[in-house]
């Protein structure tokens, strides 16, 4: 396979799954691959772990900010207005925001919502049962994020499908299924603002014991976040919590139905669904790049980046590299080490719910094996048109009851 055959900017290519193959050809051949743009400047596709990591972890030579984390060049204005997403700023901005957002996502936080979590996931497993036949993607694999991000915003549990229209529109703009547009999913965007600043108005006269109440209150120094900052972490959190736990949820299942012996092995095993948890990560990656921009020039690897150019991460090319990762296509649930690195590295972007999205996945998953005998594929699965989101759109399945014992 030379690497002229494929664009990875394209969503097309990812219709039919991860190009896994041209991704080996690239760590192999071409580890920071120029990949041209029709519409663009083009941008160095970075391919190997090693190689990410460090991309990751240096934000003083490749930013976050210069140029937004999309692959895509955006307007100054458009630019300006992300600028105030966590994701597109660099240090010392990100660290003041992050610092007053991560008062929302405390270990105490996260275990208060274990129980409510358990009890969702009973829920979605009972619904599984009684009805047998079903889209495993919004009866299993939507419900549990949706409804965990709901509880932190202290949303009422009715919101849940306002919050799943309003994720689906926002990433789905290049799927021609869920036939929106970009200005749809900008749509969305302000639809998301105007609910959130509803919500926050309602917690500075009532506070109450959520997320929304933390954010709008001053920290320690009295610094508070601006209308806009407190927006665009709404979204961030609307859109990313919901969109990584479904579908690492859904590829998760898709994984386990094309290797049993591995859902025999959690069953007869449930002591390994923290290390299957880690394995479904690295396995799925849901979200599949991020853009950096070079603010001088630098070497990745051996290869010169110019300052000013586009730097595109590549997570799914780096949780299967065989420098890193025995047998890396093979799915081992009990795979250890794993240092996947589906929740972006460990740089200042290291995912802010990260601890959340791994309780949800080993609560969900616990509660699947112990219940459930196996699920059986009924119809083909669709997968989502995107090159930002390894998303699995519908998943048709029968559910097999677990006998009693």
């Amino acid at each position: 396979m030379t690497a002229s055959r494929i664009d990875l900017k394209s969503p097309d290519v990812y219709t039919e799954g991860v190009p896994y193959a041209f991704f080996d050809h690239l760590r192999s051949s071409e580890p920071v691959y120029w990949q041209p743009e029709e519409n663009g400047t083009g941008f160095w596709a970075v391919t190997r772990h090693a190689d990410v990591v460090a991309v990751s972890r240096d934000s003083a030579t490749f930013s976050s900010a210069v140029g937004t984390t999309q692959i895509d060049d955006f307007d100054e204005q458009t630019r300006a207005k992300q600028a105030a997403m966590l994701v597109n700023l660099d240090p010392p901005d990100h660290t003041r925001l992050r610092h007053l957002v991560s008062r929302g996502f405390t270990p105490r936080t996260v275990k208060v919502l274990e129980g409510h979590i358990r009890d969702i996931c009973t829920r979605i497993v009972d619904r599984l049962l009684e009805a047998r036949d079903v889209d495993f993607v919004p009866e299993a694999a939507a419900p549990l994020p949706l409804e965990v991000i709901a509880a932190l915003l202290g949303a009422p549990p009715g919101d849940v499908d306002r919050l799943y229209d309003w994720s689906n529109r926002m990433i789905g703009f290049d799927d021609p299924e869920y036939g929106t547009t970009q200005a749809d999913g900008e749509m969305a965007a302000a639809e998301i603002f105007l609910y959130a600043n509803e919500l926050a108005a309602q917690r500075r006269i009532e506070p109450r014991d959520d997320i929304v109440t933390t954010l709008v209150q001053p920290d320690e120094n009295g610094d508070t976040l601006t209308e806009m900052e407190f927006n665009m972490f709404f979204v961030l959190l609307v859109v990313a919590g919901n969109e990584t736990t479904r579908n690492a949820t859904a590829g998760g299942m898709q994984a386990f139905i094309d290797h049993p012996d591995q859902w025999r092995r959690l069953q007869s095993e449930p002591e390994l669904v923290a290390s299957a948890v880690e394995e479904i990560l690295r396995w799925v990656t849901p979200v599949m790049d991020f853009r950096r921009t070079a603010t001088r020039d630098a070497y990745i690897g051996d290869q010169l980046v110019r300052a000013g150019d586009k730097v595109v991460i590549y997570y799914p090319s780096a949780n299967r590299d065989e420098a890193v990762f025995d047998e890396p296509y093979r799915f081992d649930i009990g795979r250890s080490p794993n240092p996947q690195i589906a929740f972006g590295g460990s740089g200042v972007h290291f995912c802010l719910g990260a601890h959340l999205a791994r309780l949800e996945l080993r609560i969900l998953f616990e509660t699947l094996a112990a219940r459930i005998d196996h699920v059986e594929p009924t119809g083909p699965v669709s997968r989502l048109r995107s090159n930002f989101i390894s998303g699995i759109k519908t998943m048709p399945v029968r559910i097999h009851p677990r006998s009693p014992v």
